[in-house]
């Protein structure tokens, strides 16, 4: 009887750690990703809240507790697809500022699905610095790609808690490899 309980918890426990299904979200015509099942696009209030910036993103989805946040923002361009090494220096910099902590785990230029990607893969932390504050940073997981496709800059976006870092990061990587654009 203790066997058959021991084998039930492993195969629970299996089944929670197992890579969620994806499946293919087409974003826009020419744009796809393949996303997990369960992942929902946010409401305009949430995105609202959760995205306070000028440029409000094209498509936003979250998983079902909230912890896991795939964005797609597209602004207009002056730079072409050649820009893209002197832009993923510009981008890095741009990083390094913005977090309190940084730890890259990639840095390039790849191609995926026959169009030119910088791709930062790492590890961050944002620590409140208002002098008072006593709240400990925020790690989180992320991967960014910027792209350029005709006169828009094409900005990807996936970001986890750093505690499921070593559960998710072959799904968070399989999921921006997914990324189609039609020309």
């Amino acid at each position: 009887m203790r066997y058959i309980a021991f084998l039930a918890i492993i195969l629970i426990a299996s089944a929670a750690l197992a890579a969620p299904k994806l499946k293919k979200v087409n974003i826009t015509k020419e744009i796809s990703i393949k996303l997990p099942k369960d992942f929902a696009p946010m409401t305009d209030d949430d995105i609202a809240r959760e995205y306070p910036a000028t440029t409000k993103p094209l498509a936003v989805y979250t998983s079902t507790d909230g912890n896991i946040d795939f964005s797609l923002t597209q602004k207009r361009s002056t730079f072409r697809a050649r820009d893209l090494g002197m832009l993923r220096e510009f981008y890095k910099a741009n990083l390094v500022e913005t977090f309190t902590n940084i730890d890259f785990i990639r840095q390039e230029i790849m191609e995926i699905n026959g169009k030119q990607f910088i791709v930062f893969e790492f590890v961050s932390s944002l620590a409140d610095e208002r002098g008072a504050s006593h709240l400990k940073p925020v790690q989180k997981y992320s991967i960014i790609m910027y792209t350029i496709a005709g006169n828009q800059l094409q900005i990807y976006t996936l970001h986890l808690p750093f505690l499921l870092k070593n559960q998710w990061q072959e799904t968070a990587r399989e999921i921006m490899s997914s990324v189609s654009i039609k020309s």
